[in-house]
């Protein structure tokens, strides 16, 4: 599952791309830039995705570039 697919995935879970910018305390273009590739996922915003989701959607799916396995949990 790519970033942009973990997004929307995660945006399903929670009811909507605009229920989860309001969650979120984000602008609804930005969830729907997360959903669609064009801009990534910064790691905060992929913690407070996975908290919400309750673990379905993990934060390593949402921003893989971030070195997670050197991060404080």
């Amino acid at each position: 599952m790519n970033p942009a697919e973990a997004a929307t995935k995660a945006a399903g879970i929670l009811g909507n791309k605009a229920k989860m910018a309001k969650l979120l305390d984000v602008r609804p273009p930005t969830v729907n830039q997360w959903c669609s590739g064009v801009r990534p996922i910064p790691p905060a915003r992929a913690i407070q995705i996975e908290t919400l989701t309750k673990g379905q959607v993990k934060r390593e799916a949402l921003c893989p570039s971030f070195p997670w396995a050197g991060a404080a949990a």
